[in-house]
């Protein structure tokens, strides 16, 4: 039986998985417990959607309590979310930085508030090299996400909005959610999770080695419709 965290929602069948994450808490295991708790309840349930709201930046010094092992862990935890045979849908109003902006990065559909920004936090003498930046670059480019991965400067919802950040900016994000679950509807959630991850591949792969995957996953497809009797259209 898997342990949850007091930080992680409730398991109930009416009210599909969900978590906050405030970006103005340090890192701390109890944080990488909550994601994985979400994480276990997403992949106990049969596609679908959950969703993340995050708000908050951290302050200056933020980072002084860390150690390697501890951000290996929230890493970890970040590429499991990524990865979950769900559709995840995040949410960030006002300032948004830290372990805010870490999960609104990885999520599958990101939707801001008028108000929000995007932080890369400074730590030390520089901006913190997380995963972030990492996940900036491949959504925006390293042209257009330079500054704020090199100095931190804050990147508004609409122009997140117009750099392919953020999906949707709306003034009552729960009906950009909504749609996003619409979108969810009916599809399988392991398919999903193999589509997605032939998406991230796409970046870093060769045509000709892209293939075989990709055939694959259409001899998979092939397959499954086979057996259902229900073809393809």
């Amino acid at each position: 039986m898997r342990a949850q965290h007091p930080a992680a929602p409730r398991n109930t069948a009416a009210r599909p998985p969900a978590l906050e994450l405030d970006g103005r808490r340090p890192l701390s295991a109890a944080t990488v417990q909550a994601v994985a708790a979400l994480c276990d309840r997403a992949e106990d349930q049969v596609g679908g959607a959950m969703t993340v709201h995050v708000t908050g930046a951290p302050h200056d010094a933020w980072s002084s309590g860390l150690d390697v092992t501890l951000v290996t862990k929230w890493e970890r935890a970040l590429r499991r979310l990524e990865r979950l045979p769900v559709v995840t849908v995040a949410v960030a109003r006002g300032d948004c930085g830290g372990t805010a902006l870490d999960a609104f990065l990885a999520a599958d559909v990101r939707v801001a508030a008028p108000d929000t920004r995007l932080l890369v936090p400074r730590a030390a003498t520089a901006t913190w090299p997380g995963m972030a930046g990492y996940r900036l670059v491949q959504l925006a480019g390293a042209a257009r996400a330079r500054k704020a991965v090199l100095f931190g400067l804050p990147i508004g919802a609409a122009q997140a909005l117009a750099l392919g950040i953020v999906d949707e900016v709306a003034e009552d994000p729960s009906t950009a959610v909504a749609a996003a679950a619409d979108l969810a509807g009916g599809l399988s959630g392991k398919e999903m999770a193999i589509r997605r991850q032939l998406m991230f591949d796409a970046t870093t792969t060769s045509f000709e080695d892209a293939l075989g995957a990709h055939l694959a996953a259409c001899d998979r497809t092939l397959r499954q419709a086979a057996e259902d009797g229900t073809g393809t259209s």
